[in-house]
């Protein structure tokens, strides 16, 4: 019996207008992207770039899949590189949200862009049609249309050259948002960890404005919960609260801060 393919959650948020709010989990734990989706986040950001398991390891990444469709969340997938062939075993695998590393030029971002898709900007597609996981083993109704309506691929800008070519990349068909990343950007432009930069914040502006002029979806890192409301105010909607690992210093150092006790 055919069955309705699920929606993209967090696409509905944006293409809405609203802001969605994610967690950063640096275990890459079912149990705790299923707590997360319980505890009313919009998405879980997995960061296959800088850790995590293999993103061709296809069980783990469906035993991960699973745990954020059980509690109605969805997965925000950072690839290690762009290539098309990655992009798509992902999609296969079920994930509706990819973004990428470390781009240069709206060429790379295209051929990323269309891998992803059956119809692209009024022509076929790259993605291939088979029957995986994302389609239900064939069993999932709609699966072309359904597919190019609910994924998102979007790009990370973190490199001097993404900030020089950002009005090309944003000119991309079908791109999902901007990720603006200000620690490598700050590394690319010549001040590693100083994100504070003059320069380093001019870049972020840049982007930023083009983005929000474009009408393309902007995402980046929330450093507390007023810079989380002051960047919604300034248009970005893709915002990241916070990691698995710093809940969890805050949290255990608060207990140890607050123990009146003798320790050795």
């Amino acid at each position: 019996m055919a069955e309705s393919l699920p929606t993209n959650g967090l696409r509905k948020t944006v293409d809405s207008g609203g802001v969605a709010l994610g967690v950063l989990d640096n275990t890459y734990s079912p149990t705790l992207v299923e707590f997360y989706g319980d505890l009313g986040v919009d998405f879980i950001w997995l960061d296959f770039e800088h850790g995590g398991p293999d993103p061709w390891d296809a069980a783990t990444v469906e035993n991960l899949l699973r745990a954020a469709d059980g509690t109605g969340t969805e997965l925000l997938v950072r690839l290690p590189d762009t290539s098309p062939t990655l992009v798509r075993k992902a999609l296969d695998l079920g994930v509706k949200n990819v973004f990428l590393p470390r781009v240069e030029t709206a060429d790379e971002v295209r051929e990323a862009v269309k891998s992803g898709r059956f119809r692209y900007d009024g022509d076929p597609g790259d993605r291939g049609l088979a029957a995986p996981r994302a389609r239900r083993w064939g069993l999932g109704e709609n699966y072309i249309e359904a597919s190019d309506e609910e994924t998102l691929v979007g790009t990370t800008i973190e490199t001097k050259e993404a900030v020089d070519n950002i009005d090309a990349i944003l000119d991309v068909p079908e791109l999902g948002f901007v990720f603006i990343g200000p620690f490598d950007l700050s590394v690319s432009l010549g001040y590693p960890g100083e994100i504070e930069h003059p320069e380093v914040q001019e870049a972020v502006e840049t982007v930023r404005s083009a983005a929000v002029e474009a009408d393309v979806t902007v995402g980046g890192l929330g450093f507390g919960m007023d810079d989380v409301n002051e960047k919604a105010e300034s248009g970005y909607q893709i915002l990241h609260v916070g990691s698995t690992t710093g809940a969890i210093e805050s949290v255990i150092r608060g207990w140890l801060d607050d123990f009146e006790g003798q320790r050795g």
